[in-house]
């Protein structure tokens, strides 16, 4: 029952698909971050199932283009997309660790947010405008990877605080259970994004893993660990950096 309730968990908390009620125990939460990646998966396959057959619906224009891009939004409730504009607030501040952590916490958004946001969908548009059926596969893949890598960071890198999202679930987690279970994701997802995409995949794996190293660089030299919103944050940039790679090296393979 321990795994039923992680997958129930991971579910709750990382997704806005309907879930049973469950009491949020340490014991229950031991292996939530186990699934956490199977919300990617859930993403990927609507995301691709979309760019399949949506045009059916839509046409092949901007519209099709737009649902694709508001898929991780309506799955995920724009929980990551948060932690995004948070942490562009923080960096935008140019202050201390010790004041980024607490422009973390500030629930008011401020305006490096907003432009930030709106640039990240602008380009999100551009790149997604870009995909074909082949590329589509690879950015699918995309967020099953950023969230094992995402999942990974919670277990092994330093946390910023003690409080908050990351820290509870780094708190509650088993590490090493969930570092294994991480590492197989990530041994898979390679396979899978050359099976999709050849080198395109590959190419788009090599994106996800240099964000994911900006990722562990930056929240240690900027904020001292990570945190929840700092998890966000990594989340969606990498998710556009490998399908960005993905439409790129489809022009030279």
């Amino acid at each position: 029952m321990t795994l039923v309730y992680g997958f129930i968990i991971a579910f709750s908390m990382y997704s806005r698909l309907p879930m049973p009620r469950v009491e949020w125990t340490k014991e229950r939460m031991r292996y939530a971050l186990c699934f956490f990646p199977l919300v990617g998966g859930v993403i990927g396959l609507l995301f691709i199932l979309w760019m399949r057959f949506g045009a059916y619906l839509t046409g092949e224009g901007d519209l099709h283009t737009a649902v694709l891009l508001l898929i991780p939004v309506l799955v995920t409730g724009g929980i990551h997309l948060d932690g995004f504009l948070d942490t562009a607030d923080a960096l935008s501040s140019q202050q201390t660790a010790e004041r980024k952590l607490e422009i973390l916490k500030d629930p008011h958004t401020g305006a490096f947010a907003v432009i930030c946001g709106i640039c990240y969908f602008i380009l999100a548009f551009g790149v997604y405008r870009q995909l074909d059926l082949r590329t589509a596969g690879v950015a699918g893949i995309s967020f099953v990877l950023s969230r094992a890598f995402s999942g990974l960071s919670v277990v092994t890198f330093r946390m910023a605080k003690d409080s908050g999202l990351a820290a509870s679930f780094s708190d509650a987690a088993q590490k090493r259970a969930v570092a294994a279970v991480m590492a197989v994701y990530i041994l898979i997802c390679p396979v899978l994004l050359y099976a999709a995409g050849g080198m395109c995949g590959l190419s788009s794996f090599g994106a996800g893993l240099l964000t994911f190293l900006y990722y562990r660089w930056m929240s240690y030299r900027k904020f001292g660990g990570i945190t929840g919103d700092l998890a966000g944050f990594f989340l969606q940039v990498c998710e556009l950096a490998m399908a960005a790679a993905a439409v790129v090296s489809a022009r030279f393979f």
